[in-house]
């Protein structure tokens, strides 16, 4: 099979090719198309992979290392793709830090998926989006897309309007969330079954069951083992415990936003300008011609453990949690639910994954063509979502506001329209005044080539 990665020179990228590498299975993939419009981001993430493939066949002399093939042009990235992995950045790292820089200076979140923030990199990011899924229609018709490039559930959306259910979402937090409880209560993560509902990063944990039964009411009864994990920390057991659930990490922005703002206000850089700063010292080692073997794979992992180290700091810094324990660090996220995802599909493995799916009519206070993130049953025939509880009425409430804001900026990406650009930023929960989205947008469009077609 052949797989095509766009925004290939993106520094997660190896992750996906790690999870490839040990794949043993006939079926699996043996081509691997990085496309980017960054060559220097290419040579670099090339390097990487060659670093990995080297070192998996020297522990493993039986590894078959999938060929790697480098582009710049996107028709020829995705001709032949039998699947097709998206995760661009619109605007880069640079804009990501804009974002949030903007945001702040007016007093509200500007983290790249939530809030300000993820407003503005939605309206740059969706017609992008758009294109390469017209592209994909007419390129690679018989393609399944895989998308991770956020905000994910509203891109995933998007991109749907051309490619309908052969594009699916997926996000890394469900599964780090359901692997860190089972864990807690005993039980092996693959045999657990996740009562998870919501939207992207806008979702709950209201039960696990284990053999039928369910045993989150006893991780919510022991306020040790509760705050003995990442939610548990952030949240805290006597929140979680009134809410009955656990909630995905990114409500934290919700729940405690003005303690969230502050901690950003207050810290020496954003998590965007962090980023930015690090891997331009990455890409620059990694893509440094005469680099000895092994050079670039060594660079890549020092850079992403200190960017897992740091994860959501603000946020534990506003909730009083210490740093992040090496069980938060584990690997095993988005790569493993990605090659989940391809197996079930190509082989017809059925597999139960949360992903980012069409409701239909799983939850009723949604329309059919809404994007929500629940468990799906998958295989040849794509993503299937299983039927779950309704939402309680405080959830009803933040999802249906979050939709209502990703169908403004939907509209807005496809007219053009100011106006509607503006609701997009008013109807947000976490901002107040439509006086600041006007502020926002301004400055946004002001920043954002990306965003010139608001003006």
């Amino acid at each position: 099979m052949r797989l095509t990665i766009l925004g290939g020179g993106g520094f997660r990228v190896p992750l996906v090719y790690g999870a490839l590498l040990g794949d043993r299975a006939e079926g699996r993939v043996s081509q691997v198309t990085l496309y980017d419009e960054d060559p220097a981001r290419l040579t670099a993430m090339a390097r990487v992979l060659h670093d990995q493939a080297a070192a998996a066949s020297a522990a493993d002399p039986a590894v078959r290392a999938p060929t790697v093939t480098v582009t710049g042009d996107l028709d020829e990235a995705l001709r032949g793709a039998d699947f097709v992995f998206s995760a661009i950045r619109v605007g880069g790292l640079e804009g990501r830090a804009a974002d949030e820089r903007i945001a702040l200076a007016e007093g509200v979140l500007g983290q790249e998926t939530v809030g300000a923030g993820g407003i503005a990199y939605g309206l740059r990011t969706v017609p992008v989006a758009r294109e390469i899924a017209r592209m994909i229609a007419r390129g690679a018709p018989e393609a399944w897309v895989i998308n991770f490039t956020n905000p994910a559930g509203l891109v995933t959306e998007a991109m749907a309007e051309e490619l309908g259910e052969r594009v699916i979402g997926i996000c890394d937090s469900p599964v780090g969330l359901g692997r860190r409880i089972a864990r807690l209560l005993g039980a092996r993560p693959q045999e657990a079954w996740i009562d998870y509902v919501g939207l992207n990063h806008l979702g709950w944990v209201r039960g696990l069951r284990i053999g039928g039964r369910d045993e989150l009411p006893r991780l919510l009864a022991d306020t040790e083992a509760l705050e003995s994990f990442e939610e548990g920390r952030l949240f805290g057991a006597e929140w979680l415990r009134s809410l009955g659930a656990i909630p995905n990490e990114y409500l934290h922005y919700y729940y405690y936003n003005r303690d969230t703002v502050r901690a950003y206000q207050e810290a020496e850089q954003t998590r965007g300008a962090f980023l930015r700063d690090q891997q331009r010292g990455f890409y620059a080692e990694a893509g440094r011609a005469g680099t000895p073997a092994g050079a670039a794979l060594a660079a890549w992992d020092r850079t992403r453990a200190e960017r897992e180290a740091t994860y959501m700091a603000e946020n534990r810094e506003a909730a009083g949690a210490p740093e992040r324990e090496e069980s938060d660090l584990e690997s095993g996220g988005y790569e493993q639910v990605a090659l989940a995802l391809m197996r079930a599909i190509a082989r017809d493995e059925r597999a139960t994954l949360i992903l980012n799916v069409r409701n239909g009519s799983t939850l009723s206070v949604l329309d059919a063509e809404a994007v929500i993130e629940v468990p799906c049953l998958v295989d040849a025939n794509g993503a299937h979502p299983m039927g779950v509880a309704q939402l309680p009425l405080h959830a009803v409430g933040l999802v249906t506001a979050v939709k209502a804001v990703e169908r403004e900026i939907l509209a807005a990406a496809a007219s053009g329209s100011r106006a509607d650009a503006v609701k997009a930023f008013a109807f947000h929960p976490l901002i107040d005044s439509v006086g600041v989205a006007r502020r926002l947008l301004d400055g946004y469009v002001a920043e954002h080539p990306g965003l010139a077609y608001l003006r």
